[in-house]
């Protein structure tokens, strides 16, 4: 969806808390005290060949920067059938494995300026937030992905639980995001993490780090509000902590059928 503000941009609406708007082909958002780090990235990623990632073009007269408008449809919530599709699962994992293999060389010489200090192991760039919010789509295709805000280096498995939990999805069945039984979550777990070319040492650590990445997402959203940020505020007061709680526990309680899902041969 967007909501023109004036004659020569569109806001574009999606449930985040930063402000962007598209102007032509391009989008405008505010600048952020990472946002040259992370320019870096976006201009590494570009130049290894990764398509699907947006450019940057420097700052407007606003003190915005500009970067790429990626055509397509970002998945938000409640997300259609076709976001819901194994293809577009499986071709956002294979999306994922392009970014961290193009980003290896520079999470190793690029560690300061993110939004976050890394995280060891140092593997890749993790984007830090690889869910369909934050991806792009050409029917059932993921073509692109954007908001690379929380991106910083460390494991493979930082990017790969969390995209396990928004793409199988590993949600508990009380929560309305969710679909799909546990077999069939099992099952989308196992072939995401297939597409992405994950060894079964691989598999075995990203369903580990499930609960690791959404118990630091909880951390997040609680040490933010009580600093005074507002969005984070709300969005305890909106009940996202206890939902984000309750997959924790649906994916403890069911954690060794996941782990025997993605070990099978």
């Amino acid at each position: 969806m967007a909501e023109k503000t004036e004659a020569s941009e569109v806001e574009l609406v999606g449930g985040g808390t930063t402000r962007v708007v598209r102007v032509g082909e391009t989008v405008r958002r505010a600048v952020r005290p990472w946002s040259d780090t992370v320019g870096q990235l976006l201009d590494h990623l570009n130049r290894a060949g990764v398509a699907g990632v947006p450019r940057r073009y420097g700052i407007d007269d606003s003190g915005r920067e500009i970067l790429d408008y990626l055509p397509g449809e970002v998945g938000n919530y409640p997300l259609s059938a076709e976001v819901r599709s194994e293809e577009a699962l499986t071709s956002a994992a294979r999306l994922l494995r392009r970014l961290h293999d193009a980003s290896a060389d520079l999470a190793h010489t690029l560690d300061r300026g993110w939004h976050a200090p890394p995280l060891e192991p140092v593997e890749v760039v993790c984007h830090g937030d690889f869910a369909p919010y934050n991806c792009v789509f050409d029917g059932r295709r993921t073509v692109g992905v954007i908001d690379f805000d929380y991106a910083r280096p460390g494991p493979r498995r930082w990017d790969l639980g969390y995209a396990l939990y928004r793409f199988a999805p590993l949600t508990d069945p009380a929560n309305g995001d969710g679909f799909g039984s546990l077999a069939e979550q099992a099952h989308r777990t196992r072939l995401f993490l297939d597409s992405y070319g994950c060894t079964p040492a691989e598999r075995l650590d990203a369903v580990r780090a499930v609960e690791l990445r959404l118990q630091a997402l909880v951390d997040l959203i609680r040490q933010s509000a009580a600093d005074g940020d507002e969005n984070f505020q709300r969005a305890i007061d909106e009940g996202h902590v206890d939902l984000y709680l309750r997959d924790i526990r649906h994916v403890e309680r069911n954690r060794d059928y996941l782990l025997e899902a993605v070990s099978a041969t």
